[in-house]
């Protein structure tokens, strides 16, 4: 039996990639919303969706191994992994389910060249980085930001790692569809919030803004972080954005931050920390798929603090949250000049 344990290691190992893109095909074919529908058989999915029964068939016993549904008499019922599918949860991860299985599973099959190149897979899959793809590819843009939004569940948990009471104002730098800004508004609607990011994005915050925040509490303001953000806040929010560029870039955008901050202001980065201690796999897993995705990556403690302070700034505290994220707060270091 010990001979066997390192060989059925490598084959769970291999075979990950096919429970991704099984959980892929559920959620492209929105099999979780035909079941909440009453579409509880394989006939029945099958013509809701207009594959072969057979197929389906097959589809929902994996799936049903895997925890995404529970097979009864009655037909198949969604477990709370299933529900997370629906495209009409609040908490959906469906979106983030299809652009794994199509443009980032693509992307993961440039690896090897990637590695030897340090070009992006994703680059090397669609013949143009990330970045340019969302901005030309029709409905892209908006596909990758419901996905971003579908992996946020750890933003409550920055409620909970920062004290926001004494702040007046909030700027969410590259905040996206607004998601991290609307939470802390909705909690502490004494704030004014600002959204600051590329023009392009600035339509899809104002819509999610418009439907999450009440009206006088919030602006959006279009721009290149790294030439200019708005000014005088006391606390600028930072999330998931430094993992995207190197070193430098990461410095010189740090940079214009605090130039922008008064002293007495703050730097909320959420992002993931690369142990170095041997724990945890997602920051290890993200930190390569960074490389695949997007020629990014994580850091560890010390990369942040080395980042931070190139730009004068010195990392004040660290909090662990959801998803082996964490909130980094940074402060505006006296012993540099701004």
């Amino acid at each position: 039996m010990a001979h066997g344990q390192p060989a059925r290691r490598v084959v769970d190992l291999l075979t990950g990639a096919w429970q991704a893109q099984a959980l892929y095909a559920v959620a492209a074919l929105d099999l979780p919303d035909h079941i909440a529908a009453g579409a509880t058989s394989t006939a029945k999915m099958a013509a809701a969706t207009g594959c072969d029964q057979d197929g389906i068939e097959r589809l929902l016993r994996l799936a049903t191994a895997m925890g995404v549904f529970e097979d009864t008499a009655d037909g198949y019922r969604l477990t709370p992994v299933g529900e997370l599918l629906r495209s009409d949860d609040e908490r959906s991860m469906r979106d983030m389910a299809v652009i794994y299985g199509e443009e980032f599973h693509r992307a993961w099959g440039e690896v090897v060249p990637a590695l030897r190149t340090g070009t992006s897979g994703f680059a090397l899959a669609f013949g143009t980085p990330l970045r340019g793809y969302l901005e030309t590819e029709p409905g892209a843009g908006e596909k990758f930001q419901r996905a971003m939004n579908a992996g946020n569940v750890f933003f409550p948990d920055v409620l909970k790692a920062y004290d926001f009471t004494a702040c007046r104002t909030v700027v969410d730098v590259a905040g996206g569809s607004g998601t991290l800004l609307a939470t802390v508004l909705r909690e502490h609607p004494e704030l004014h919030g600002v959204l600051f990011d590329l023009p392009h994005v600035i339509p899809v915050a104002r819509e999610h803004l418009r439907s999450a925040v009440e009206p006088g509490h919030w602006r959006t303001v279009g721009g290149d972080a790294f030439q200019e953000v708005p000014a005088g806040a006391d606390v600028y929010l930072l999330s998931r954005v430094l993992q995207d560029w190197d070193d430098e870039r990461c410095v010189r955008l740090l940079s214009v931050i605090r130039k922008a901050m008064p002293d007495t202001g703050r730097l909320l980065i959420v992002e993931r920390v690369i142990p170095t201690d041997g724990s945890g796999l997602l920051a290890l897993l993200w930190d390569l798929h960074l490389l695949v995705a997007a020629g990014g990556r994580e850091r560890t403690l010390d990369g942040y603090r080395d980042v931070l302070a190139a730009a004068g700034l010195r990392l004040e505290s660290v909090t662990p949250m959801a998803l082996e994220t964490s909130l980094l707060v940074a402060a505006p270091d006296p012993a540099s000049p701004a």
